[in-house]
């Protein structure tokens, strides 16, 4: 569902505010019929939820809002962003600032453990489970 292309900027448009077809196609520059399939996935994943709308004199249309499931992909967009900052930066700086609000201090994308402790990937294991493709057991 999230490697469909165009879904990602869709989600970060929705992250940054965008609740409507318009907005999203003028944004994107993406065809109707594209925009249209993308955010119906969305919706059936439960990522984004149809709501109607209707501003004074024109017709019923609808606007489309992040679910919880959909708003914890900031996560994973920030993630991805932060590895492209890190690996593949842009001549003119990063897109976009991750700062906490109140603080303004920069804010970084990483694991913790169940008690709130940093973990670095050279701390870190992953263990297959029954339901992988590859388990042996």
């Amino acid at each position: 569902m999230l490697g469909e292309r165009w879904t990602l900027l869709i989600l970060r448009d929705a992250l940054l505010g965008s609740t409507r077809f318009a907005d999203f196609q003028r944004s994107l520059g993406l065809a109707p019929d594209v925009l249209t399939d993308r955010l119906a996935t969305l919706v059936e994943f439960g990522v984004l939820t149809r709501e109607p709308y209707q501003d004074q004199g024109s017709r019923v249309r609808h606007e489309y809002r992040l679910t919880p499931a959909g708003r914890e992909l900031q996560l994973v967009l920030t993630a991805l962003q932060q590895w492209g900052d890190d690996h593949l930066p842009r001549p003119d700086g990063p897109s976009l600032l991750r700062r906490r609000m109140g603080t303004d201090e920069p804010v970084r994308v990483g694991l913790i453990d169940e008690a709130g402790n940093e973990v670095g990937l050279d701390e870190l294991t992953l263990i297959a489970t029954p339901s992988h493709p590859d388990w042996t057991g």
